[in-house]
């Protein structure tokens, strides 16, 4: 089994890469659909709700948004709820899955987290700063907290120092299919 972790920026295009790669060679994790699904409990929203002093109603995300901007901290105490829960899910899913030719994981936080000895591959998908903020608020996201997300992550230099293979996703999906299944095909 070969384990391959996909990160990258904010909005870098992870998931997209993620699904191409996948397609037809083997399960793909998003961590990022992890944490949606997690959102959708209501046990999960209630223990965010406490520990960020928050009322459990329909603005709940914007107050969580508002929350993490008016304090870095309260990003932390948000990762420590989300992070533990994530990683439980990623190794179920690789357990699940060990007999599999390739496994494909999209974590976000992949090298901030330090979980890099778990993967035999990982691709950094790197983008410019503006294409990922059209990107991010394409889905709804709003510029402040883009800016803040992607100040709280390591510098791009850094984290490409851990990657096995860097993808520049400023062009078509084309270009971003071709670059990734050259990869993918020397692996069989």
């Amino acid at each position: 089994m070969i384990k391959i972790g996909i990160t990258g920026s904010v909005s870098s295009g992870k998931t997209t890469a993620g699904k191409i790669i996948s397609k037809k060679r083997g399960p793909f994790f998003s961590a990022d659909i992890v944490v949606k699904s997690l959102y959708k409990k209501l046990k999960f929203r209630k223990l965010v709700a406490k520990k960020l002093a928050l009322n459990l109603d329909k603005n709940f995300k914007e107050s969580i948004k508002r929350k993490i901007l008016s304090k870095k901290k309260n990003l932390k105490v948000l990762e420590k709820i989300i992070h533990p829960q994530v990683r439980k899910e990623m190794f179920a899913f690789i357990k699940k899955n060990k007999g599999k030719k390739f496994l494909f994981l999209e974590i976000p936080l992949l090298i901030e987290s330090k979980l890099m000895n778990n993967f035999d591959l990982i691709i950094f998908i790197k983008s410019k700063k503006k294409n990922r903020l059209k990107r991010y608020l394409s889905k709804g996201g709003d510029t402040k907290l883009f800016s803040f997300l992607n100040n709280q992550q390591l510098k791009e230099s850094k984290k490409m120092k851990f990657a096995d293979y860097i993808i520049v996703n400023n062009k078509s999906l084309i270009f971003l299919r071709k670059r990734l299944l050259n990869i993918i095909n020397k692996y069989g």
